[in-house]
């Protein structure tokens, strides 16, 4: 079993960034392919990026292209998630996950261990 610990979270104002980290231990993290999720209140989870286990493949939901980016450094077993430009709506419960699989997967279906989130808070 993969433990994952995110961190970064917080309250900023609009336009503002935030840096997350998920740090994985347990598992191979260099197999693993990475994702990010997030869920607001009254929304379904749904998935914010993922990246290969490679580091070549990434994936962004519309709603964040241009202004977030997905990176991870196998040596470290930390993934990292940049989020720019920030907006209210941006606001929700993040969450990491990882899958067995080296490929990203959109569905949280597919990601067998979670952290516990971290909270962002985008004020306008």
């Amino acid at each position: 079993q993969v433990q994952l610990v995110e961190s970064g979270g917080g309250l900023v104002q609009a336009g503002d960034s935030l840096s997350l980290s998920c740090v994985a231990s347990g598992g191979t993290f260099s197999n693993r392919a990475m994702g990010w999720f997030r869920r607001s209140p009254g929304k379904d989870r749904e998935i914010v990026s993922g990246i290969s286990n490679d580091g070549v493949t990434t994936y962004y939901v519309d709603s964040v292209k241009e202004r977030f980016t997905i990176s991870r450094d196998n040596a470290k077993n930390t993934v990292y998630l940049q989020m720019n430009t920030l907006k209210p709506e941006d606001t929700a419960v993040y969450y990491c996950a990882t899958s067995p699989w080296g490929r990203v997967f959109t569905s949280p279906n597919r990601y067998d261990s979670w952290g516990q989130g971290t909270r962002v808070t985008v004020s306008s």
